[in-house]
Parts: structure tokens; sequence; C-alpha cells
């Protein structure tokens, strides 16, 4: 959950009720969100949609919280378009109009840091894809070919980017090829989250991603803490193994759904039984 309001993450192991009559109304609580088109530095159009849900039950955390649901498209407004990034970002549920303020703020600086992730995610990309290119041009291997070729289908200006920085590196006098700079560290590929353009799968799969989040930090207390056992570190490792394979999985929306209920399922019980270690005196 953010908290930049500064206050603790549980502060009990009882769901809370629903805040009383003393502050504003539920359907006060809810500010405009935000819709911006956005160009990334190598040109690829994207559609920023943040949208404040107001206050709700967690259903996995069973809490009263503010909830700010944040989605990417990629190639908006093209046909290959696809959401490449999804979140959603738990507050306080304070209702009160001075929070309403700080949600206003906290939407503006979401969308700066989203915007920062996929320039962040296109760096990678195009380093990902002279790697091919330059596999391809050693060893003619066919599995590099096919994933840049991929990659040129789903992300053209990321292709065309990365073949153009490689044809400039060849063309740089031979001076300068004798000392090139060091190559980077080569990235570990990358396996995109599949965020459903159904929106009740894409709720499950944002959900999924967040009590994963919340696991493996109440996890890492836990640990530090030295009250974590090796049998459970070790069921939780497999879990959310499975939960990272499963979001990257194409299938049928019935199988999907079923898929992804299953995964939510197991991840909250196993955060549940973290949570109660934790809080337990």
């Amino acid at each position: 959950m953010d908290t930049f309001l500064g206050a603790p993450r549980y502060a009990t192991t009882n769901p809370p009720e629903a805040p009383g009559t003393s502050g504003l109304p539920r359907n006060l609580c809810q500010v405009t969100g935000l819709n911006q088109n956005y160009t990334s530095k190598v040109g690829t159009p994207y559609h920023v949609q943040i949208e404040d849900r107001g206050p709700l039950m967690d259903a996995a955390s069973e809490q009263w919280v503010r909830r700010v649901n944040v989605i990417v498209y990629a190639n908006y407004g093209e046909p290959n378009a696809r959401i490449v990034h999804g979140r959603d970002h738990d507050f306080l549920d304070l209702r009160s109009q001075e929070h309403n303020r700080a949600i206003e703020r906290r939407i503006q600086e979401l969308a700066g840091e989203a915007r920062g992730v996929i320039e962040e995610r296109e760096e990678r990309m195009v380093r990902r894809v002279k790697a091919l290119l330059r596999e391809y041009h050693r060893t003619k291997d066919e599995v590099a070919k096919r994933e840049f070729e991929e990659m040129n289908a789903l992300y053209p200006f990321v292709f065309s980017r990365a073949f153009c920085d490689l044809r400039q590196e060849k063309g740089r006098p031979a001076l300068e090829k004798e000392a090139p700079a060091a190559e980077p560290e080569p990235d570990v590929v990358e396996v995109e989250t599949v965020y459903p353009l159904d929106a009740a799968l894409r709720e499950r799969v944002l959900e999924i991603e967040r009590v994963a989040f919340e696991l493996t930090e109440d996890l890492a207390q836990l640990k530090a803490r030295g009250r974590a056992d090796d049998i459970l570190l070790q069921t939780c490792a497999k879990l959310l193994g499975r939960a990272r394979d499963n979001l990257h999985r194409h299938d049928s929306a019935d199988f999907a759904a079923r898929r992804l209920e299953m995964t939510r399922n197991s991840l909250v019980t196993a955060w549940r039984q973290v949570r109660a270690l934790l809080l337990r005196v």
C-alpha cells in the first residue's frame, strides 16, 4: 500500500469497518483522473490512463483503501495496441477534502512515474533488439530472427531505433572501433505480463500483482525478524514463481478466468498467513 501520509501498513489483524459519518460521503471521495497521450523518445505512441476509484473494501486484505488505477496502452490508436503496464496504488481511506487534494497531486506524480517506467522499458528493449541482431548476423540463428521480427511487428519504433544505432556504430571511424566502450551486461530477457483487454480479467491480473508485491514485502520483513521458516519461504517462492508464469500466458478467456482465480486464492491464503505472523506479538 502506498502510504505517502506516513501511516503504518497494518494497524490491526481485524478488518476495519467503513469510516463513519464524520468524514465526507463516499461518493465525494473520488477525484478526476487522467487520460494523457504520450510519445516515447523512440516514437512509440502511448496512452496513460489513471482512475481514482475512491474508497473500496480490498477483498484480499479485508481493509478499506483508496485505490488509484494506472494503465498504459502502447501503440495507442493502432491495430496492434496493447496494454503494457498496469498497477493499482492503494492509499489510506481518509475521507476529507485534504485527502482528495493529496490524491490529485499523487495522480500527476503517478503519470510521470508511468512515463519513466515506459522509457526504461524501451531502453531495455532497444538493447535486446541490438543483441538479437548481432547474434543473427554472427550465427544466422532462426530463434533470434523470430524474436526480433516479433519485436519489429509489435514495436516498430523500438526496432527502428535499435537498427539505426547499429548502423551508426558500424559507420564509426576506425579509431573509435579500436577502443569501443565497454558493453553493458546483457539484459535479462523480459517476459511481458499479459494484461487482458477484458476488464474483469484485467482486474484479476492487477490483484494478483498487488498481492504478490505485498506478500514479497511482508515475507522479507518476516525473514529479517528471523521468524520465517524454510518451509514457508519455499512454499511462497513456488507460489510467486507460479503466479509470474501464469501472468505471462495467453489462454482462452474461460481458462484464463479459472487459472487466475486459483492463482489469486493461493497467493491470498499465503499472504494472510505471513501477515498474521508479522502481527503476532
